[in-house]
């Protein structure tokens, strides 16, 4: 091959190089995305934990939410609180309205004792799988099957299980309210709630959708329906759907009304001091 030709394939090859590289300036110049700096700032307050529990994919996408929207309104990071709220409403200089702190609630209290063991499971640990080849060890179709995929997806180590129980148990000073245990509990056990005022929380502790008899047969707390707890509350604050009681934590005042009632024990309360016998009350 002569030099003549050498040189003029260069010279092609580089005239096609430069050429490409004028046509992808000018795209970029063109197609380019001018990204708001405030988001890169607001991502910086966010924890970066990327739980997904403020709805969105990571922290950054909710940094991005909250530019564009230019509101905290719907918008706010479980894992970060009340604290990070205010500085990135400082930050843009927005109002930052006061939001009630969450915690996970464990709404199954089928342990070893109030619902024993009626068959072994032995196969894959996990509660997914679990929850495709039978209904429980204990037996009950709605219950806690004890694989512990909420205790495997919580980032804050906020979430163990109970050697004894066989239960999860949720630590109040780690959970941010995320919900990602939520999210991966196949019998949907686990609630999300308002940490309540001292901490203190009642709600039914049971997802047994079966008639009485039949939800007793397998766990001696579960919910019967009774109806007993929904005539008591003075504030309307619980209802009955499908054999099932649900307290709704925004109307309820922690009376106990419903605590002292339920005649399964069905229904917890949670950071309460204890009741004093009717003995030491009277003078």
């Amino acid at each position: 091959m002569s030099t003549s030709l050498i040189i003029y394939a260069a010279l092609i090859v580089g005239s096609i190089g430069l050429i490409a590289a004028v046509i992808l300036f000018f795209v970029s110049k063109a197609f380019r995305v001018i990204e708001d700096p405030r988001i890169d700032e607001v991502a910086e307050k966010l924890p970066g934990a990327n739980c997904g529990g403020c709805g969105f994919a990571g922290c950054r996408a909710l940094a991005e939410a909250i530019v564009k929207a230019n509101s905290l309104n719907g918008l706010e990071c479980p894992a970060g609180g009340s604290s990070v709220r205010e500085q990135i409403a400082t930050l843009l200089g927005l109002e930052a309205t006061v939001t009630e702190p969450k915690i996970a609630v464990i709404r199954c209290n089928g342990n070893r004792e109030n619902a024993p063991a009626k068959v072994l499971y032995d196969s894959a640990h996990t509660c997914n799988f679990a929850q495709i080849v039978f209904a429980g060890e204990n037996a009950c179709p709605f219950g806690c099957l004890g694989c512990g995929d909420c205790v495997s997806v919580c980032q804050f180590d906020a979430i163990q299980m109970d050697p004894l129980t066989k239960l999860p148990v949720v630590d109040e000073n780690n959970c941010v309210g995320c919900g990602a245990c939520v999210k991966i509990c196949p019998r949907n056990i686990i609630e999300i709630r308002n940490k309540g005022k001292l901490n203190r929380r009642i709600f039914v502790s049971c997802m047994n959708k079966e008639k009485g008899v039949v939800a007793k047969k397998n766990c001696s707390v579960a919910c019967i329906g009774c109806e007993k707890c929904v005539k008591i509350c003075p504030f309307n604050a619980i209802t009955i759907e499908n054999h099932l009681a649900y307290i709704d934590y925004k109307k309820c005042k922690l009376c106990r009304k419903c605590v002292a009632e339920c005649p399964t024990g069905a229904i917890r309360d949670i950071n309460f001091p204890p009741k004093r016998a009717e003995s030491d009350s009277v003078s």
